[in-house]
């Protein structure tokens, strides 16, 4: 074997270096050194994560199972900066007294779990593609039950692993039909192969493979487990799963349905996407409104927002992808402001609850702002990032000219307005609802301080430096032939 090959893999190769180095210091150093773990591991990743922004070597490797390219270097980056937050916000409840025995199996799970994704974001092969989807998706059932003396947290990692093992199998089933069809497993080769044939068996297929990674982008049906798993598992696992993995189930979705099922787009899989999203972006808005639990609010939050991130795939052009990333970009911001204002209280005062934070300005004001930034984003109000995202997918969806997405996008923007009702729920509890017993003025961690910074000035200057959507556009542009197809 070429092991120069490994040259086109920096960033995998790079994770694993982290991983190994995590290991060692979580193995081999005394006790008194493991409450540094956190520190050494968060640096280490931030090395990491800038090295990364060094453009790679583009081509594809393993007998073009594997592929490096602008677009999937730019994902990776994209990831990388919300695995920097996460580590970032976590950083002091994994120095409780409960994770002591515990906190370096919870960062080498984290980093297991985000190699996975990126051999995902990668994958030309789906064969390889399935060994990242499962090396992403069983580590985080036992991050999910990390919390082993909560109940929740035990319920949470059950209904996970049961959820991962059916919605495997299904896919799994799908791409043995895939198989049947095209005798192969490559992209490129099965998208040659299904070019004209119209046959029940490639609709089924497309039904099982849309429902197996609909399960990792928590689309509806597939949905029914996030909110248990979000409010049962600790509260740092929630922000990794809500942001991390959609966005690297995300990438990998529009991937497989545009390269390998573009010829099949218009006869199979467009409608079945389209009846998805608007199920997906309603019915999460429909019962976000009814959560008092913030971690359950955020979950059908999610939710919802996958069916705008979904507007991206059925866009199927070089726009919808980087109107997707930038999509990704900025909901890595958003929401980790909202997940790391909500570890801060949770950790000191046990209260998650949207009535928990009624008067919450008056004592803490630094955290009750970066909310309001977090939940303005998400509901699209301008000037933030939020508006700005949702516009540039909106106009790569309605760049295909078909009246049918022209409508999609109406049913879109009109669930935009519905969820500005739930989001600006909590602002109105932070801001203007009074209670004599407001959660006291807390003090923040130093990691989780700098984090919620980051994310403030994420959410205030991504959608104003237009240069993050150019390069964007620009990096699918020079991947345009995976559209070819369509």
């Amino acid at each position: 074997m070429d092991y120069s090959q490994f040259l086109l893999m920096p960033q995998e190769v790079g994770l694993l270096l982290v991983f190994l180095l995590v290991f060692i210091y979580d193995t081999f150093m005394p006790q008194r050194s493991q409450r540094a773990l956190p520190v050494f591991t968060t640096v280490l990743f931030a090395i990491y994560t800038a090295i990364c922004f060094v453009p790679c070597e583009v081509g594809s490797a393993f007998a073009g199972m594997i592929e490096t390219n602008q677009a999937t270097w730019a994902m990776k980056n994209i990831l990388n900066v919300g695995m920097l937050i996460v580590l970032m916000q976590a950083a002091k409840w994994t120095n409780e007294e409960f994770m002591r025995v515990r906190r370096g199996e919870f960062y080498e799970l984290l980093l297991l779990t985000l190699f996975g994704m990126f051999l995902m974001i990668s994958a030309r092969h789906f064969l390889l593609f399935v060994i990242g989807l499962e090396t992403a998706s069983l580590p985080i059932a036992c991050l999910a039950a990390f919390e082993k003396k909560r109940y929740e947290s035990h319920e949470a990692a059950a209904k996970y692993v049961f959820t991962a093992i059916f919605s495997s199998a299904i896919f799994l089933l799908g791409i043995s039909f895939v198989y049947g069809i095209a005798g192969t497993l490559y992209y490129n080769d099965i998208a040659t192969m299904i070019i004209g044939q119209k046959s029940t068996l490639l609709v089924v297929a497309l039904a099982f493979v849309i429902a197996g990674v609909g399960f990792k982008l928590s689309l509806v049906p597939f949905h029914q487990w996030t909110a248990d798993v979000y409010q049962g598992a600790p509260t740092a696992v929630t922000a990794y799963l809500s942001v991390i993995s959609k966005g690297a189930a995300a990438f990998s979705f529009l991937v497989i349905m545009a390269q390998v099922f573009g010829a099949a787009y218009s006869t199979a899989w467009e409608w079945m996407l389209y009846a998805v999203i608007i199920l997906t972006i309603t019915i999460g808005n429909l019962f976000a409104m009814r959560q008092h639990n913030l971690k359950r609010f955020l979950a059908f939050s999610s939710i919802s927002q996958a069916g705008y991130i979904m507007l991206g795939v059925i866009a199927a052009n070089t726009l919808g992808m980087a109107s997707m990333m930038y999509y990704v970009l900025v909901y890595v911001f958003s929401n980790l402001a909202a997940f790391g204002v909500i570890a801060a209280i949770e950790r000191q005062t046990g209260k998650t609850t949207t009535d928990d934070y009624n008067g919450l300005f008056k004592t803490n004001p630094w955290l009750s702002f970066t909310m309001m930034l977090a939940m303005f984003s998400l509901g699209g109000i301008p000037p933030f990032a939020g508006f700005f995202s949702k516009f540039f997918i909106f106009v790569g969806a309605c760049k295909t000219g078909s009246v049918a997405v022209y409508v999609l996008v109406l049913i879109a923007l009109v669930n935009t307005i519905i969820s500005l009702y739930y989001y600006l729920l909590v602002v109105k509890a932070m801001f203007i609802r009074q209670d004599d017993c407001a959660i006291p003025t807390l003090k923040s961690s130093c990691g989780e301080r700098a984090a919620m910074i980051v994310c403030a000035l994420g959410i205030i200057l991504i959608g104003l430096a237009s240069c993050i959507y150019t390069s964007l556009t620009e990096y699918t542009a020079a991947i345009a032939n995976i559209f070819s197809q369509i």
